[in-house]
């Protein structure tokens, strides 16, 4: 039995394309829905909360979750991808060595933002490998007329930032935490501040001037949004774009 976007809890945001804001750390999911096949992007933030999204997407899908896409390695971001055993990953290019080379830093990060330590740990053991890195764009056909171009979009907030282009009568691009609208965007270590005004950019030249925008946190914004937070990240950096 399928259920409609907002039966779930859901935002829709064009035809077959929607998203879910998630408690807690206010991190966006997305789901984009073809034919043939389904992909999430971004995975929540531990086993459970992946094991409820991949429930919800699959109801309103009508169908498995066939593909996953890692915005960037973030533990709200990718924590939960060991619930959708069988579905293609994909991140950035470099992605899949940070997620197996940091994990102790990984779930350190989790609990200090406040996840349980047990679940944390679980999460951790069981992240599975990103095996497709994106390096440029890359198109997925999704079936029906579905596509989703996938993007090397990054650095920026961090150093491997993708970013998801679904085209169509209404375009929407999926930007990860390149674009926050709940807060002032994070800059932790792993930033690259002097190269994140130009990952805003390669947003905008993916999307243009009339796509919808969703940032991985906060509601959803157009170009003028992305531009003002462009100049502002560039003012605070001390970059010239």
């Amino acid at each position: 039995m399928t259920l409609m976007w907002e039966e779930a809890g859901w935002e829709p945001l064009a035809d077959g394309v929607g998203r879910v804001r998630l408690p807690e750390w206010d991190c966006t999911a997305g789901l984009v829905v073809g034919a043939d096949a389904a992909l999430l992007v971004d995975a929540g933030a531990s086993l459970a909360e992946g094991a409820r999204l991949r429930a919800a997407a699959e109801r309103i899908a009508g169908r498995r979750v066939t593909h996953l896409a890692l915005t960037h390695p973030h533990f709200d971001h990718v924590l939960g991808a060991a619930a959708f055993a069988g579905a293609e990953v994909y991140g950035a290019v470099g992605v899949a060595g940070v997620l197996a080379g940091a994990r102790e830093e990984l779930r350190a990060d989790a609990v200090a933002h406040g996840l349980d330590a047990g679940a944390a740990e679980n999460a951790v053991d069981a992240l599975v490998p990103v095996r497709h890195q994106v390096s440029g764009e890359l198109a997925l056909d999704l079936g029906g007329g579905r596509r989703a171009v996938l993007a090397d979009a990054g650095p920026g907030h961090t150093g491997h930032d993708l970013a998801v282009l679904v085209p169509g009568a209404v375009e929407v691009v999926f930007c990860g935490d390149l674009v926050e609208e709940s807060g002032e965007p994070q800059a932790g270590p792993d930033a690259v501040p002097a190269r994140w005004p130009a990952a805003l950019d390669r947003l905008l030249a993916l999307g243009g001037a009339g796509a919808r925008y969703v940032p991985g946190h906060g509601a959803v914004v157009d170009a003028a949004f992305v531009r003002a937070q462009q100049d502002a990240l560039a003012a605070r950096f001390g970059v010239s774009e």
